[in-house]
């Protein structure tokens, strides 16, 4: 997938902070993923619909954000029985919230520069099969292999936490 451009932004701010530009938010979130400084959160939803949440490594890849999870753990459950999520991060330049979708992905062409990516930020993430293995890896992964998701998101929404702060919501088509 390639960069998308929001389709709709809307100006959430109440104190005159000014808008905040798309492409800044963007930029913040690519230089800040995979390193592990940057706390990100996956929110899922249980079968039962209570939410669940848990800290990962995320990383921006081709204008989807990507995580790993364990087949086993709560998220990867949750994930199978209902894709919608969120993702949480906090930038050098605001906070975001990204509302979409989660898929598995197998296809080896995105496998390989993903895992590429986490190796750059410090992850030493390797393919085996269609999944990852490393060393190591966070708690909340569980054990290997680790399975990839694609985050395709719908909804941003980004408070600014530096000049000229703001507060925005961008709207993308799928």
């Amino acid at each position: 997938m390639s960069e998308r451009e929001p389709a709709e932004a809307r100006d959430l701010d109440i104190y005159g902070g000014g808008r905040l530009a798309w492409g800044t938010v963007r930029d913040a979130l690519t230089a800040a993923l995979p390193k592990a400084e940057t706390p990100v959160f996956l929110g899922t939803v249980r079968p039962d619909g209570r939410p669940h949440s848990a800290g990962v490594g995320a990383l921006w890849y081709g204008g989807d954000l990507y995580v790993v999870s364990g087949p086993g753990t709560r998220k990867s459950r949750n994930m199978a029985e209902n894709p919608a999520g969120t993702i949480s991060v906090r930038t050098p330049v605001a906070d975001v919230v990204l509302e979409g979708d989660l898929e598995r992905v197998t296809d080896p062409a995105v496998l390989e520069p993903v895992a590429a990516g986490y190796r750059e930020g410090g992850w030493p993430a390797r393919v085996d099969g269609d999944a990852f293995t490393a060393p190591y890896s966070a708690q909340s992964a569980g054990r290997p292999p680790w399975y990839l998701y694609r985050f395709t998101f719908h909804t941003v929404f980004a408070v600014g936490t530096v000049e000229p702060y703001g507060a925005m919501r961008w709207r993308f088509t799928r």
